[in-house]
C-alpha cells in the first residue's frame, strides 16, 4: 500500500458531536462524526450521503478490469510479502472513509465517531452496533486491537507508520483506544482511522479442511471481510472476481451510499502492458489508465474509439490535491551515490527537453519540487518563516539553499547538452573521477564508474535508454535490468539496487509519512520508502517540524523548507509528470455529472449503464 494515499489529517477545531450521549457533562468525551487537517469537516452530521454520488445509482453489470503482474496472496497485513491481489480492499472496510472532495478529511464508516483529549495524547473510536462480518458476527474492539497489534508486528512498513502509536486496547463494549507516545501530533488519530481492520476469530480459527489459519503467512484462501465485495473467484495469479454482497451492513449508511454499484468485478492479470492494452481494445478490458505518451498520441485508431464506442479523458480531479515527485533515485547506501556531486553530475546528464520532444510527444512537464504542482512546493528564495527555519539549522543544510534557488538543467539542443555534460564531469573530477579514453574511473582506485538501473516494467525502457547513452559519452557504463512486479518489488524492499524509478505522491497535509520517505530510522528499515538512504539530521529535524505544526503558515513553511532541503543535496534526478489523469473506457457506464474535486470516483461512484445490467 502508498502511505501517502492512506493517511488522511486531523484539525486542531472541529465540530463536535455527542453520538449516543445524553446530556454529557463537560468532562465527558466530545464525539466527532469527522476529521479534517483543513479546518472543519464541510458535511454536518447528518449527512445523507456524499455530495458528489448518485444515491440512486442501479446496482447490477460487470466491471472488467486488468492490472500488470500477478497475486499469490488476500492476506491484507503483509503487504511485504507475497504479492497482494488487486482490488484488495473491496473486501474489507477501516475506521474512517476518506472523502474525494474534501482535502484530508474522513467520516466514520466502521466508527460511528472519534474522540480525542485536548493534548491528542490518544485517540478513541466508537464501533457502530450494525457493524458486521460477513458471516454475521460483530465486528468487535478486540478485531481492532486484533489488526492493529498483527500490523505492527508483522509489517515493517505499517510497524514504521504507526510507530508513534503505542498500544490499542478495549475501554468499552464499542470502544477501542488507541494511545500514543508523543503529544500533539494532531494527524495521529486519522491515520489510525485508516488502518484495514480483519476478523480476528476468522483468523485465529481454522480452514474448511480443518486448518489452522496462520495471519503470519500468505493465503489463497478467500478471506472473510466487512467490506462490500467478497472473493467469488480466483485462477491463481491470473484472474479474480469479486461480487458484491447483497447483506453488506453498511450499503445504507451516509458514507456508503451511491458507492459500490457494480454487481460483479472481474480482475485478469497481464505479463505485458502491450499485450493488457490489446485485451483493452479487443473489448475484454472496460477501463484502462494510460501511462505511456506514445500510446496516447498514436495508439487509439482503432474502430471503437473513431466511433465513440471507447472514450478518452483527460481529469485532472486527482492531481489538485497531489503532489509528485518522480525520479531516478541513487541509492546513496552504494558508495558511489555518497557525493552528492556525483549525483548532481548525473542530474546534469539528463537532457529532459530532448527526450520529451522525441519519445514522448512533448506532452510532460519537468518535475522541480517534491511536492511538485502544490502550494507546498518551495521557489525562489526562502523567506518569512521558511527562512527562520532553515536559518535555524544553517550549519546543517547546504549553503546554496539561502542563495540559489533550485533549478533543473536545461538541455534539448546540442550546445545546452555539451554545456551540461562538460559541468558534469568537472563534478565528478571534483569528486575523484577522472575520464580516461572513453572510461570514466576512480583517481584513487580506478575502477570505472558503471552501475545497473532497476526498472519494473519495459515502458520504462525508451525513456532511460536515451539517458544511457548520454551517460556513456562521459565514460559512464549503465545497465538497464528490467524484472517482473514481483521481484520489482522484492529488490526495492530491501534495497536492493543502484538506481531505480520511484514515484512519491503527497498530500496537501504532509505528515508522519514524511519520516518513512527520508527519515534516518526509515534508511535502515526494509520495507519503507526511503529508497535514496537518506540518514540526515537536519531532515530529520524539518520532518518533525512538519509533523509539529500548529497552523497551515507553519505547516506550509516547514514544507518548503524540507522540500529545499532534499532538493539540494540532489538525491534524485528529477523525471517528469502530466498533472491530469488519461483514461479510455469502453461506452458501458454512467457516472454522477460532477465528479469529487479531488477524484474521478471509479469505480467506486460509477455505475453499469441500463443496456449493460
Amino acid at each position: 500500500m502508498d502511505l501517502a494515499w492512506m493517511k488522511r489529517g486531523l484539525a486542531a477545531a472541529l465540530v463536535a458531536v455527542a453520538i449516543g450521549v445524553s446530556g454529557a457533562a463537560a468532562e465527558e468525551p466530545q464525539w466527532h462524526h469527522g476529521v479534517s487537517l483543513m479546518g472543519e469537516p464541510k458535511l454536518p452530521t447528518d449527512f445523507p450521503n456524499f455530495p458528489y454520488v448518485n444515491p440512486d445509482a442501479p446496482k447490477g453489470g460487470t466491471l472488467n478490469l486488468s492490472t500488470e503482474g500477478t497475486y499469490d496472496s488476500f492476506n491484507p497485513i503483509l503487504t511485504l510479502r507475497g504479492t497482494p491481489a488487486a482490488g484488495l480492499t473491496m473486501v474489507f472496510d477501516t475506521l474512517l472513509k476518506p472523502s474525494e472532495d474534501e482535502v484530508s478529511t474522513s467520516y466514520g464508516l466502521l466508527a460511528l465517531g472519534v474522540s480525542y483529549p485536548q493534548d491528542v495524547s490518544s485517540a478513541t473510536f466508537r464501533l457502530r452496533p450494525e457493524a458486521k462480518w460477513a458471516d454475521g458476527q460483530p465486528v468487535t474492539p478486540e478485531d481492532v486491537v486484533f489488526s492493529f497489534d498483527k500490523a505492527k508486528e508483522l509489517n515493517p512498513q505499517l510497524a514504521g507508520y504507526y510507530r508513534r502509536v503505542s498500544s490499542a486496547e478495549k475501554t468499552g463494549e464499542r470502544d477501542v483506544t488507541f494511545r500514543f507516545d508523543e503529544k500533539n501530533n494532531r494527524e495521529l488519530p486519522s491515520i489510525v482511522g485508516q488502518l484495514v481492520i480483519v476478523p480476528k476469530h476468522w483468523w485465529e480459527g481454522k480452514d474448511a479442511k480443518g486448518q489452522q489459519r496462520d495471519i503470519s503467512r500468505t493465503t489463497l484462501e478467500p478471506v472473510l471481510g466487512s467490506g462490500p465485495y467478497k472473493i467469488a473467484g480466483l485462477a491463481a495469479g491470473s484472474t479474480l472476481r469479486y461480487e458484491l454482497r447483497d447483506d453488506y451492513w453498511a450499503k445504507d449508511i451516509p458514507v456508503s451510499r451511491g458507492h459500490n454499484n457494480f454487481r460483479t468485478i472481474n480482475y485478469t492479470f497481464f505479463a505485458d502492458r502491450d499485450v493488457e492494452f490489446e485485451a483493452f481494445r479487443g473489448g475484454n478490458v472496460d477501463f484502462w489508465q494510460e501511462t505511456q505518451a506514445t500510446r496516447w498520441a498514436t495508439r487509439y485508431d482503432f474502430p471503437a474509439a473513431r466511433n465513440g464506442q471507447v472514450k478518452r479523458e483527460e481529469l485532472p480531479n486527482p492531481f489538485r490535491a497531489t503532489g509528485i515527485m518522480q525520479a531516478l533515485v541513487p541509492n546513496t547506501r552504494r558508495d558511489l551515490f555518497k557525493d552528492e556531486r556525483v549525483r548532481e553530475a548525473l542530474n546534469l546528464a539528463f537532457d529532459f527537453e530532448e527526450i520529451n520532444r522525441t519519445v514522448m510527444y512533448s506532452q510532460y512537464t519537468r518535475v522541480n519540487s517534491f511536492f511538485f504542482g502544490t502550494e507546498l512546493a518551495s521557489s525562489g528564495l526562502p523567506q518569512g518563516k521558511e527562512l527562520d527555519l532553515l536559518k535555524s539549522l544553517k550549519d546543517q543544510v547546504p549553503a546554496d539553499v539561502f542563495t540559489k534557488p533550485y533549478a533543473n538543467p536545461v538541455g534539448g539542443d546540442p550546445q545546452k547538452a555539451r554545456d551540461n555534460l562538460r559541468q558534469a564531469v568537472q563534478l565528478l573530477k571534483a569528486a575523484g573521477w577522472d575520464l580516461k579514453g572513453n572510461t570514466m574511473v576512480n583517481t584513487k582506485t580506478g575502477a570505472p564508474f558503471a552501475f545497473e538501473i532497476l526498472l519494473s516494467s519495459p515502458q520504462l525502457e525508451r525513456v532511460v535508454s536515451p539517458y544511457v547513452q548520454t551517460l556513456k559519452r562521459i565514460g559512464i557504463e549503465v545497465r538497464l535490468r528490467t524484472v517482473d512486479p514481483s521481484q520489482y518489488t522484492n529488490r526495492t524492499r530491501s534495497f536492493d539496487f543502484d538506481m531505480t524509478w520511484v514515484v512519491w505522491a503527497q498530500t496537501l497535509n504532509p505528515g508522519n509519512e514524511q519520516q518513512f520517505y527520508w527519515g534516518s530510522k526509515a534508511a535502515t528499515t526494509e520495507g519503507t520508502r526511503n529508497y535514496a538512504g537518506i540518514a540526515d539530521p537536519a531532515i530529520d529535524a524539518l520532518v518533525d517540524k512538519v509533523i509539529f505544526a500548529t497552523d497551515r503558515e507553519g505547516l506550509v513553511a516547514a514544507t518548503r523548507a524540507l522540500d529545499r532541503v532534499l532538493l539540494a543535496h540532489h538525491y534524485v534526478v528529477p523525471l517528469y509528470y502530466m498533472m491530469a489523469m488519461r483514461i479510455a473506457y469502453w461506452d458501458k457506464f454512467d457516472r454522477p455529472g460532477t465528479l469529487p474535486e479531488y477524484g474521478i470516483g471509479f469505480p467506486d461512484i460509477w455505475w453499469a449503464k441500463q443496456s449493460s445490467l
